[in-house]
C-alpha cells in the first residue's frame, strides 16, 4: 500500500509540474520545436554523410545556417498558430498544420541557402530536413499525448480529463478536503490563505501559493479548471470576499459544505457542491433562541399546512429537530406530501408523522382534522405566492386560498384549542400593488380580527422578504437559464429585493411561535436589499462564464411588480424584541372590517373576474393600489 501511495504522490508531483508549466505553453512549445528542428538537421547530416564525415565535412558557416533554418521554421509555426495547439489533444488537424509549416519553412530555407550561394550545404540535407523535422515534431506530440493519457489513468483511474482545483483556504477544512478529494479524480494544484504563517508551507504535500488575492494571478492559477472555496467556518463577509475573488477568474467555482451541513451529517467535507443561495446572501444569518423554541415545540403536536412547499417543508425539518410528540403534515399536493414524508421518515425515524391530503379552502375537513388531532401549534404555510401568475386570471384563486384559506385554518385552530397559530406572510403585503400581496395583507387582517375573539389562542404573523432558492424564486430560474446557455432575464436593472435563505425563514417562523403575542406581526431586519441584476451577474461568473457568453436581458416589470419591497408600512408601529434583528409590528389602520370580504370570498362572487376581485380587495385594504403597467421592451444589459 505504501508503494501505491508513493507512486501516486510521484504522479501528482509530475502533474503539478506540468500544470505550472502550462501557462507558458506557447514559448515552451516553440523552444521544444527549435530543439527538435536542430536535432533533425544533425540527423539529416548523419544520414547524408555517415558517421565518419557528418561533423568534419560540414562548412564552417553551418551553425549560422542552422540558426536561420530554425528561425524560418519557428516563424512558419507561429504564422500557422502551431504553438497555440494543445499537445494532449493532438490529432490529424495538428499534423496537417505541421506538414504545411515544415513544407513552407523547408522550401524557404532551400531558396535562401541557394540564393546566398552557400553551396557547401548538401542539397540532400535541404531536401530531407523538412521531412525529418515533420517526423520529429509529430513524434514529440504523440509521445506527450500518450504520456498525458497514462498520467490521467494513473491519477483518476480512467482516461477522463482531470479536474484541477485551486483551493481557497488552508485551514482544517482544507486538510480534510485534501484527504478525500483525490479519490474523486481531483488534483489540487495549490492552496491560498491570508494567514502569513502559512505562506510557503505544504499541507498534505500541496503548497500554499499565496494569499486569497493571488487567485487573480494567471501564473498562480496555472492549469486550474476549478476554484474551490474551503472556508466553512469563515464569516459571511469573508466568504463573500472569497466568492468575489473566485468569480473574477472566469473559472467555475465550487465550495465545501457549510458548518451546519457538516455538523448535522448532511454532507461530507470532500463532497463539493455548487454555490447555493446561502453563499450569495452576503450577510450574517440571524441567531435565534433555540432553547425558547424547544420549549414551545418539544413534546407538542404540531400541524403545518402547505407542508410540502418550499417554506413548509423546511419548517417540517426544523420542527422535527425539536422533538415534537407528533407532526401533522397537511398538504394539497400528493407528490409534495410524499416527498417530505419520505425525507422525514429517513432523517427522524422515531418521529410520529400524520400525512394528510387536504385543502385549506375546505373548512369542514380542516375542522375535522384539528378536532381529531388537537395540535397545540399550527404553522400556516399554504399559499399561492407567485406574483405575475396570480395577477392575471387567477385573482379569485389567490383570494380564496390566501385569505379565505387563512381564515379557515385560523378558525379551525382556535375552535380546536390550539395554543399558537402562526401565519407565513410576506413583504409584498405592505402597501400592496398586486393581488398576491393584497390577499396576504388581508390574511394578516384576518388574524388581527380573530385575536380578540379567541383569547386562548395566540394569533401571529411572520413577515419576511424573498426566500432564496424557494420554488419560483430567481435563483433556480437563473441557474436553468445559465445551464441552457442564456440569456438570463431580469425584469429591470434597478429592481431590488430583501432576501433570506429558506432555513433562516423557517427559523424566524419558529421564533415567532415562541415569543409572539396575539395580534402581532413579527418582522426581520433583513439588512441591505440586494439588486437582482447583481445576483444574476454573480451566478454567471461563478458558473465560469462571462457576460459576453451569457448576456443579461431586461424584460420589463411584470404586472403588479414593484422596483422595491417594504417590510413595514408607514403607519405600522414597531417595537423591539429581545432579538436585535427581530421587531414587532402592530398593524395600524385596518380599514373596513375584513368580515365582508371573507363572506364574499366564500360565496359565488369569488369566481368573478379579476377586476371584481381587485375591487373587493380595495374595499377591505385602503392602501392597496392597482398599478397600471407600462409597456416595455426587452433590452440587453
Amino acid at each position: 500500500m505504501s508503494d501505491v501511495v508513493a507512486a501516486r504522490a510521484l504522479w501528482l508531483r509530475i502533474d503539478a509540474l506540468l500544470a505550472r508549466l502550462r501557462p507558458h505553453r506557447q514559448p515552451l512549445s516553440l523552444a521544444v520545436d527549435a530543439v527538435v528542428i536542430a536535432l533533425c538537421w544533425n540527423v539529416t547530416y548523419l544520414f547524408r554523410l555517415g558517421f565518419e564525415r557528418w561533423v568534419s565535412a560540414r562548412p564552417s558557416y553551418d551553425g549560422w545556417v542552422l540558426l536561420g533554418v530554425i528561425a524560418l521554421y519557428l516563424a512558419a509555426f507561429a504564422a500557422l498558430r502551431v504553438p497555440q495547439s494543445l499537445w494532449r489533444f493532438s490529432g490529424f488537424g495538428e499534423v496537417k498544420r505541421l506538414t504545411l509549416a515544415c513544407a513552407v519553412a523547408g522550401v524557404g530555407a532551400a531558396v535562401v541557402v541557394m540564393s546566398l550561394g552557400l553551396s557547401k550545404v548538401p542539397r540532400a540535407v535541404l531536401a530531407l530536413h523538412p521531412v525529418v523535422s515533420l517526423m520529429g515534431v509529430c513524434i514529440v506530440r504523440i509521445v506527450y499525448r500518450m504520456f498525458h493519457e497514462h498520467l490521467r489513468s494513473r491519477l483518476s483511474g480512467s482516461n477522463a480529463e482531470l479536474r484541477r482545483a485551486l483551493v481557497m483556504g488552508a485551514g482544517q477544512a482544507a486538510r480534510m478536503l485534501l484527504a478525500g478529494i483525490h479519490e474523486q479524480g481531483w488534483v489540487v494544484l495549490g492552496l491560498l490563505d491570508d494567514d502569513p504563517a502559512k505562506r510557503r508551507a505544504r499541507i498534505a504535500d500541496v503548497p500554499v501559493l499565496g494569499p486569497l488575492e493571488a487567485v487573480r494571478d494567471k501564473d498562480v492559477r496555472g492549469a486550474a479548471t476549478h476554484i474551490v472555496i474551503a472556508m466553512p467556518g469563515a464569516s459571511t463577509a469573508q466568504r463573500r470576499r472569497a466568492l468575489e475573488l473566485a468569480g473574477s477568474t472566469g473559472l467555475p467555482v465550487l465550495t465545501v459544505p457549510t458548518v451546519d451541513e457538516l455538523r448535522e451529517g448532511r454532507s461530507r467535507i470532500e463532497r463539493l457542491r455548487d454555490i447555493e443561495p446561502d453563499d450569495l446572501l452576503g450577510r450574517e444569518p440571524v441567531q435565534l433562541d433555540e432553547a425558547g423554541i424547544g420549549q414551545t415545540l418539544q413534546g407538542r403536536t404540531v400541524l403545518i399546512t402547505g407542508a410540502g412547499g418550499s417554506i413548509g417543508s423546511e419548517l417540517c425539518r426544523q420542527v422535527a429537530r425539536f422533538g415534537p410528540a407528533r407532526l401533522v403534515l397537511y398538504e394539497l399536493s400528493e407528490f409534495n406530501l410524499y416527498s417530505i414524508e419520505q425525507e422525514l421518515s429517513e432523517s427522524h425515524p422515531a418521529l410520529p408523522l400524520l400525512r394528510l391530503v387536504g385543502d385549506v379552502k375546505d373548512l369542514a375537513h380542516l375542522r375535522h382534522t384539528l378536532q381529531a388531532w388537537r395540535p397545540q401549534v399550527v404553522f400556516h404555510a399554504a399559499a399561492y405566492k407567485h406574483v405575475p401568475l396570480m395577477e392575471d386570471h387567477n385573482a379569485a384563486a389567490a383570494l380564496r386560498n390566501n385569505t379565505l384559506g387563512t381564515y379557515h385554518a385560523a378558525l379551525a385552530a382556535a375552535e380546536s384549542g390550539a395554543e399558537r397559530f402562526v401565519l407565513i406572510s410576506t413583504d409584498k403585503a405592505v402597501n400592496p400593488t398586486n393581488v398576491m400581496g393584497a390577499t396576504k395583507r388581508a390574511a394578516e387582517m384576518v388574524i388581527s380580527t380573530l385575536a380578540p375573539a379567541w383569547p386562548q389562542t395566540r394569533f401571529m404573523a411572520v413577515r419576511f422578504g424573498n426566500v432564496l432558492g424557494s420554488s419560483g424564486s430567481v435563483i433556480p430560474k437563473f441557474k436553468e437559464q445559465i445551464a441552457r446557455g442564456g440569456p438570463v432575464t431580469v425584469t429591470h436593472p434597478d429592481i431590488i429585493r430583501y432576501f433570506m435563505t429558506i432555513p433562516e425563514a423557517a427559523r424566524l417562523v419558529l421564533q415567532a411561535a415562541a415569543i409572539g403575542q396575539s395580534g402581532q406581526v413579527l418582522v426581520l431586519d433583513m439588512g441591505e436589499p440586494v439588486r437582482i441584476v447583481d445576483l444574476a451577474r454573480d451566478l454567471i461568473r461563478l458558473a465560469g462564464h462571462t457576460l459576453e457568453e451569457i448576456p443579461i436581458v431586461f424584460s420589463g416589470l411584470r404586472p403588479g411588480e414593484k422596483l422595491y419591497e417594504e417590510l413595514l408600512a408607514d403607519d405600522d408601529a414597531t417595537e423591539a424584541t429581545a432579538f436585535a434583528r427581530l421587531r414587532v409590528a402592530r398593524l395600524g389602520r385596518q380599514g373596513p372590517a375584513v368580515a365582508p370580504l371573507l363572506e364574499w370570498a366564500a360565496g359565488p362572487g369569488a369566481v368573478a373576474d379579476d377586476a371584481s376581485i381587485r375591487a373587493a380587495l380595495g374595499l377591505a385594504i385602503p392602501e392597496y393600489e392597482i398599478p397600471v403597467p407600462a409597456a416595455s421592451q426587452p433590452r440587453q444589459a
